[in-house]
């Protein structure tokens, strides 16, 4: 018994990646291992949680996270005194979504809840760590907040859902956005943040061309987001650092501390 106890307990050590600064490890289990031992945590979803938040926040909105898109989302919005994004769809013109276009001129002040099985999901799971979310727009930004926060950090690549059984799909843009933002921080890399920069710095020349031959980034091209493709791809042009406080992404230029 006292051996099967030991082993539960040092178990999670392996996964934690506690033996380095910078670690990197993939949705909700990556989460779990890695956000109890972290100073902060960084939510990748490049296509295209992020990227909205980054570019919404940046303009002064409110985003709440919320996991469903089901009838409790209409509820929760309405305790929260904020709208709901609706299903992105591309022959809706009007209202916000998960689209990065859809807020790309969402007015300051907006509160907006933004269900997300993926980027919104992981960033209710992180307890009380510290939460950024992190894109290629923003990636030198948040590194450097990040890195002014705590030396111990977690970048988190989302990754997608297969549709058939909700598992987990590692996906192309979320390592690289999880590299990018990892490139610019200083201390000793896990193997698996290794490879998120490795990957990152490989493709970095032509960004915008794999993410549109990227799986997510075809589903999207087919599905009649292309410019949500391209508004994701652009490399650090943004210095707004979406920060999760009381249930929502404000831009911590305005964070009180």
């Amino acid at each position: 018994m006292i051996l099967i106890v030991l082993s539960f307990a040092i178990a999670p050590m392996i996964y934690n990646q506690s033996e380095f600064n910078l670690r990197c490890e993939w949705g909700a289990q990556g989460v779990a291992q890695l956000a109890p031992i972290s100073d902060v945590v960084v939510i990748v979803d490049v296509l295209s949680f992020s990227t909205c938040v980054e570019i919404a926040t940046n303009n002064g909105a409110i985003i709440f996270p919320y996991v469903y898109k089901d009838e409790s989302a209409i509820d929760y919005a309405k305790s929260v005194q904020a709208e709901l994004a609706s299903q992105r769809q591309r022959w809706t013109t009007t209202g916000y979504s998960l689209s990065p276009k859809s807020v790309a001129e969402i007015p300051a002040g907006t509160r907006l809840v933004l269900p997300s099985p993926n980027g919104s999901f992981l960033t209710l799971h992180t307890g009380n760590t510290p939460t950024l979310a992190g894109c290629l727009r923003n990636c030198q930004a948040v590194a450097e907040f990040a890195q002014k926060y705590g030396d111990q950090i977690a970048v988190i690549p989302a990754g997608e859902r297969w549709k058939e059984d909700g598992s987990l799909r590692p996906a192309f843009e979320d390592l690289i956005g999880a590299g990018a933002i990892l490139s610019y921080l200083h201390g000793s890399l896990s193997p698996e943040a290794e490879v998120a920069v490795a990957t990152f710095q490989a493709f970095q020349q032509d960004l915008l061309g794999y993410l549109k031959k990227c799986s997510s980034g075809k589903e999207l091209i087919e599905r009649g987001f292309e410019s949500d493709v391209e508004m994701s791809a652009v490399y650090n042009v943004s210095d707004c650092v979406p920060w999760f406080t009381d249930n929502a992404y404000v831009n911590s230029a305005y964070k009180v501390n």
